[in-house]
């Protein structure tokens, strides 16, 4: 026997209602002449606070109110509904979908949407079958008003999906099943790895009490979201992100409205200090956006800080190691609309070089903006290292009756060409390397305690070896 993956459609692998898209489509194609009283509102309230009995309500009269019509109308109606409701799917829902293909199981779309309804949208993404609430028609194709078989919601659904399991020879007990709302616990409590996805706040209690994982498709795998306000963890830190939190640091930002209020774009900032994150974390947070960092493994791997990078939704690097996992994170971070940020240096740069006006960049940002065609955000950074410098291994907190400056200024999008990396790496460093004060861009020789405070404070290398140090082509 096989196993499936089944997926609920509203709120689970869908942004929001599919019934609204729907609904709108069947009256501008003529197939409904008037609208429900209340059904705006009512979409409104499923969007926000999930399932409910008056909506379900409604949904099972539905199809008393489709009494008369030619089911190729509405078939004809759903598929032109069914791009924009392409456009609604979750950014990772696709993800999840193709993983559990690639494993080999089938993957079905189990809703109580009318079939007529959803079966374009469902070939459209590749669903392997549909399990759904399916109204009768007579010999003329024109619907009599009465279900074929269930209405697929709650224990119905449940029944429906045991049902075609049997038919199609699939192991419940191996099988998958993702829902947001607590009516479809029948079916969850069937399969044997359920998940609750984007879970109301009653199901989010029953997942807790039996251990069920709990994941939201919008973001990341791992990416926390504060139950109830439905902020990732991130987005709810950075509504206090302000520059008094660190009273030790005297803050000049600048620029942030070239910061995208929405869709991707891909940051890429100088690395001069570990409180270079904060200090790009400060601009975002004047968009009230969030932002993926690309981080050394280290970092995911320390026991209380990884959890809360992987959380705060960190994307894992492991430098030296060739890998392409984290340009294909960040790739699907951009894709799904994210900010990304990258440090083009990789790492902070050491003795003489630190010191180098001319900076020098990995080709990671170039990648991925050539994969994406994201905007790429140039960010200077100037002065972090004075708050914490490189052989400390913490800031210096007790500097708050003379704090240094910390400058961070936001470029508009760097000109790429796209199909030379190195070409466009340079391009990138350059834009940084303009957004700098003036210092910053002329070469100087640094004092011994300059130099000193520009290596790790377990440093065992040759400092005259760092002088030509280039962070690498990957």
């Amino acid at each position: 026997m096989t196993n499936a993956a089944f997926f609920d459609l509203d709120r689970t692998i869908l942004s929001g209602a599919s019934a609204h898209v729907v609904s709108r489509v069947l009256r501008e194609t003529g197939v409904v002449n008037r609208s429900i009283p209340g059904e705006t509102l009512l979409y409104q309230i499923f969007e926000t606070f999930g399932e409910n009995l008056p909506s379900m309500v409604l949904g099972r009269q539905a199809v008393t109110a489709m009494r008369g019509h030619a089911q190729c109308d509405v078939r004809e109606a759903a598929s032109v509904a069914a791009p924009d409701l392409v456009n609604m799917l979750q950014p990772y829902a696709r993800k999840v979908i193709e993983q559990h293909r690639a494993e080999g199981r089938k993957v079905v779309l189990a809703t109580t949407t009318p079939r007529d309804l959803i079966e374009p949208f469902a070939h459209l993404v590749g669903f392997d079958d549909v399990i759904a609430t399916t109204y009768e028609v007579d010999a003329d194709g024109v619907y009599t008003g009465q279900l074929v078989g269930p209405y697929v919601w709650s224990r119905g659904k449940r029944d429906a999906v045991v049902a075609w399991a049997r038919e199609n020879a699939v192991e419940l007990s191996g099988s998958y099943a993702y829902s947001d709302s607590v009516f479809d616990e029948p079916l969850l409590a069937t399969v044997g790895f359920p998940h609750c996805v984007n879970p109301d706040w009653r199901l989010r209690l029953m997942a807790a009490a039996r251990r069920w994982p709990v994941m939201h498709l919008d973001v990341p795998m791992g990416v926390a979201k504060v139950p109830v306000i439905g902020l990732e963890a991130q987005q709810a830190l950075m509504k206090f992100a302000h520059p008094s939190v660190f009273p030790y640091a005297r803050f000049k930002i600048s620029g942030t409205e070239n910061i995208p209020k929405n869709g991707a774009a891909i940051i890429c900032g100088n690395h001069r200090s570990y409180f270079d994150i904060a200090a790009v974390s400060l601009a975002v947070a004047k968009t009230g956006r969030a932002v993926r960092f690309l981080g050394k493994k280290e970092v995911f791997d320390a026991p209380v800080i990884g959890p809360l990078a992987t959380a705060l939704g960190g994307i894992r690097v492991e430098r030296g190691t060739g890998s392409d996992q984290p340009l294909v994170a960040a790739t699907e971070s951009v894709l799904a609309g994210d900010l990304v940020a990258i440090m083009p240096q990789g790492t902070i740069p050491r003795g003489r070089a630190f010191f180098d006006p001319v900076l020098k960049g990995r080709w990671g940002a170039a990648r991925l903006a050539a994969e994406t065609r994201a905007p790429v955000i140039p960010v200077g950074i100037w002065g972090t290292e004075k708050v914490w410098p490189r052989n400390a291994k913490l800031p210096n907190i007790t500097n708050v009756t003379s704090p240094p400056d910390v400058i961070v200024v936001v470029g508009q999008p760097v000109q790429l060409g796209y199909t030379d990396a190195d070409a466009d790496t340079k391009a990138i460093m350059a834009a940084i390397s303009a957004l700098l004060p003036p210092e910053g861009r002329e070469y100087r020789e640094p004092t011994e305690e300059e130099l000193r405070r520009s290596y790790p404070s377990n440093y065992k290398g040759d400092p005259n070896a760092e002088e030509d140090r280039r962070p690498g082509l990957d």
